[in-house]
């Protein structure tokens, strides 16, 4: 796997409002290449590995319940410097406090329902991709 990727989730937010499809236009749109995709359920017990690092935070529990509601899109992205380039794209984890145009500030509602999540570094993205991906499946 390039280390240009960052690792991304479409949350069941914007897949409930029907906003994917934008969602993905834009990160097209923007440059990244998309290496890998798909659609599926994440289950209350794969929510709580893939989020354990929040685990003693008090929005845990929460966030467990919120991205096993409904499926999600997790994807692999290219792009050179994907980590910083996806995170600016995105804007901040509050929509109301990200900059204007960015994904969060235009699909998500609140912090939690924010649309999209992007790894926060080039590790994290290497070992969020492996939890969704095999190598076989990364192109």
């Amino acid at each position: 796997m390039s280390s240009d990727i960052t690792f991304s989730i479409i949350k069941p937010d914007a897949l409930g409002r029907g906003d994917e499809g934008k969602i993905l236009a834009r990160i097209t749109e923007a440059g990244f290449r998309i290496a890998a995709l798909k659609m599926l359920y994440i289950n209350r017990q794969q929510a709580e590995e893939f989020y354990a690092v929040h685990r003693e935070r008090s929005f845990y529990p929460e966030l467990v319940d919120f991205m096993s509601s409904g499926p999600v899109i997790v994807m692999v992205l290219e792009h050179g410097n994907a980590v910083d380039e996806f995170r600016r794209m995105i804007g901040t984890t509050d929509p109301a406090k990200a900059d204007k145009g960015t994904i969060r500030a235009d699909f998500g509602t609140d912090v939690r329902m924010n649309a999209v999540h992007g790894s926060d570094s080039p590790e994290n993205a290497l070992r969020e991709a492996g939890f969704f991906f095999s190598a076989i499946e990364i192109f």
